[in-house]
């Protein structure tokens, strides 16, 4: 097989306030898997490293994956270096097992990928003024979205309660529930009585409360907090079996949310999720921003743990320049239409 790869710069829609600034532009990179000797057999995959993120943001990151394209033998992906270089390792994964499987994109043929079963999604709502916030929130729940996960800052959490006062007046917890996430960003001290105050408005869970590496901290917090604590960031920099099972022992929490891209790609997140299911912690998938050749391996794969929670999947509409592809959603569920196919000619052209 011959590696190759090319960049791509996702444009989004409308620039999107993150806890690490405002996002125009997205830079990815697909992988390519080719047959020399018939062309038109190739397997593709998405490397997406997160700015000021992913621990494989790095300055060398395309030198990086140059190299290995370059020397690329499928035999290399068990290589313990990958650990370093998630982001690497996932769209060589899914570029190799779509390869495979025959290069139509059917990572996992199951039930989601054939058309027949949907996955439960949550609608995402970005940080903003409080009318762009219930703007948001009135379009996803008009779309049919029963689970709605909404970006909460320190700047903005006056404004932030106001606006889940507001939902709560409009729609019980038994009619719409409600994820937050902090992105870390409350104060180590105050952060208990941050999530208290967030308490009165029936939070199903907070990721990521606090920065992470602050263990003793995390700890007490997921003894004390009167809402679910998820993991997210916390998971980033830990790397090997051995850490991971010590981190989910030491902290306990209710969740842990997983993004390929970030944890470990397809081999790093099954190491994730059966250190959770042993300890009784739930889980959830999250995408990471990718394109929808990204969004499509990672909804496959999730669908393929047979978890029946709501996942985090619905970014494909951010971009104005997303591949095209047969994933829609309709009322708060992933479909993939398997009468429709990828349209990879942009990148490549």
């Amino acid at each position: 097989m011959i590696a190759t790869y090319t960049p791509y710069l996702l444009n989004f829609v409308r620039p999107s306030g993150t806890s690490r600034g405002v996002m125009h532009q997205r830079k990815v990179y697909f992988v390519r898997l080719t047959d020399p000797e018939h062309s038109n057999h190739f397997g593709v995959g998405e490397c997406a490293p997160l700015p000021g993120l992913s621990i494989d943001d790095v300055i060398d990151y395309e030198q990086v994956l140059e190299r290995v394209c370059t020397s690329f033998d499928e035999r290399m992906l068990k290589d313990e270096i990958f650990r370093r270089y998630p982001s690497i390792l996932f769209g060589l994964e899914t570029a190799l097992m779509d390869y495979q499987q025959g290069g139509k994109r059917l990572i996992f043929e199951n039930s989601f990928s054939s058309g027949t079963s949907s996955i439960p999604i949550n609608g995402l709502v970005w940080m903003g003024a409080e009318a762009y916030l219930k703007e948001q929130i009135k379009s996803k729940v008009d779309s049919g979205f029963r689970v709605i996960k909404l970006k909460i800052s320190v700047q903005n959490f006056e404004e932030e309660l106001a606006v889940l006062k507001w939902i709560r007046r409009e729609f019980k917890e038994e009619h719409l529930i409600l994820r937050v996430d902090a992105n870390g960003a409350f104060p180590a001290s105050t952060a208990l009585e941050s999530l208290k105050r967030l308490s009165a408005y029936e939070i199903h869970s907070i990721e990521q409360p606090i920065a992470p590496g602050m263990l003793e901290d995390m700890a007490n917090l997921v003894q004390q907090s009167p809402i679910p604590i998820a993991l997210d960031e916390e998971l980033i920099k830990v790397t090997s079996l051995n850490e991971k099972e010590k981190l989910l022992e030491c902290l306990q929490p209710s969740f842990i949310i997983l993004k390929p891209s970030l944890h470990g790609g397809i081999k790093g997140c099954d190491e994730w999720i059966e250190i959770a299911d042993a300890l009784k912690i739930g889980w959830w998938m999250t995408s990471a921003l990718e394109s929808n050749v990204g969004l499509n391996a990672i909804a496959q794969y999730t669908y393929s743990k047979g978890n029946d929670t709501t996942h985090g999947l619905g970014t494909g509409g951010l971009f104005s320049n997303n591949i095209d592809s047969p994933l829609y959603i309709a009322s708060g569920q992933l479909w993939y239409d398997s009468a429709k196919v990828f349209d990879l000619n942009t990148p490549w052209s």
